[in-house]
């Protein structure tokens, strides 16, 4: 599949607020600051179409962009750091549990997790969160680029290790890269395969 059309919908704070679910939709969400918006800049071709930020915890909303005017591509908040009340971080729990549960037309969740890193708990509660709610996801390594090859494959095999304490079987993923468009190709062919097996509302 090639982009050849993408475009911002809106913003939203609650579900009901969201477009009419006519359409197959995909969801990204990631901890804070693990460079979601550039792999959907990567995705799409274009530098500006999802705002990228140096304050973590920037997406304070459900944004929605229709591709090729045949399905949706959604930007969920992150979780973990934000610089927010309290009463706030409330609010996004509430309407992205209310959206992945009850999103009609949301096909598969792009769980985000940093390569750089070891496994994160608050990354490995959400996999699992998303597993016992029987939310169909996968996994998207990102900032492939940032470290040496060696580095990189110890640091997913570790991810999997972790995650193999409560699966019985992994997820499927994908490595990517913003900088160097790894994984882009991949990652496009496997939404274009659900697509066809989308059966409208």
């Amino acid at each position: 599949m090639k982009i050849k059309h993408s475009e911002f919908i809106g913003s939203f704070v609650e579900m009901a607020q969201c477009p009419t679910p006519n359409k197959p939709e995909y969801a990204f969400i990631g901890r804070s600051n693990v460079g979601k918006s550039s792999l959907i800049n990567m995705l799409t071709g274009r530098k500006k179409l999802a705002k990228v930020s140096n304050t973590p915890g920037k997406t304070q909303t459900i944004n929605h962009f229709l591709i090729n005017e045949v399905w949706y591509l959604v930007d969920l908040p992150g979780y973990g750091y934000a610089k927010v009340s309290k009463t706030s971080r409330r609010k996004w729990i509430k309407f992205i549990k209310d959206y992945l549960e009850k999103r009609p037309n949301l096909m598969c969740v792009f769980l985000l997790i940093d390569s750089r890193i070891p496994p994160q708990k608050i990354d490995l509660e959400f996999a699992n969160w998303l597993g016992e709610l029987r939310i169909p996801f996968i996994i998207v390594y990102t900032k492939a680029d940032k470290n040496k090859a060696h580095v990189l494959k110890g640091n997913i095999q570790n991810f999997e290790k972790a995650m193999l304490e409560s699966w019985e079987n992994l997820p499927q993923s994908f490595v990517t890269s913003s900088s160097t468009q790894q994984g882009k190709d991949t990652l496009l062919e496997f939404i274009d395969a659900i697509n066809d097996k989308f059966v409208p509302l």
